[in-house]
């Protein structure tokens, strides 16, 4: 399984920003969607946003807005990794969670981050 190194997590008061970020720790170059999802205490874990090779993003409806998804696949024309960032801004409590990133790839089971912890509360 491919690792995944997250971070940028924190605490913020309710308004506030952070951005997440979340690289593969070697060079894959089949990776063709990155995604966040994240896990609230006592909740199941649900999707946030997603972005593909092809450009396309998704996002979760209550994040619309306020996050934003960016990622940079790993190609043959430079020594980049795959990583996947989260900017997430006008932050609200309803926020707060463990956030994973997510890699899926062709040929190669899916990789998950190890969580990082997101705190909105004033």
């Amino acid at each position: 399984q491919v690792q995944l190194v997250e971070s940028g997590g924190g605490w913020v008061q309710p308004g506030g920003s952070l951005r997440l970020s979340c690289a593969t720790s070697e060079r894959i170059l089949s990776a063709y969607v990155m995604a966040w999802y994240r896990q609230a205490p006592g909740k199941e874990r649900e999707f946030v946003a997603s972005i593909s090779k092809s450009g396309s993003m998704i996002y979760k409806d209550s994040v619309k807005g306020r996050f934003a998804v960016s990622g940079r696949f790993a190609n043959s024309e430079d020594n980049s990794q795959n990583t996947v960032w989260l900017q997430m801004d006008s932050l609200k409590p309803e926020d707060t969670a463990l956030y994973y990133c997510n890699m899926r790839f062709t040929g190669r089971a899916e990789s998950w981050g190890q969580g990082t912890q997101v705190t909105v509360s004033s």
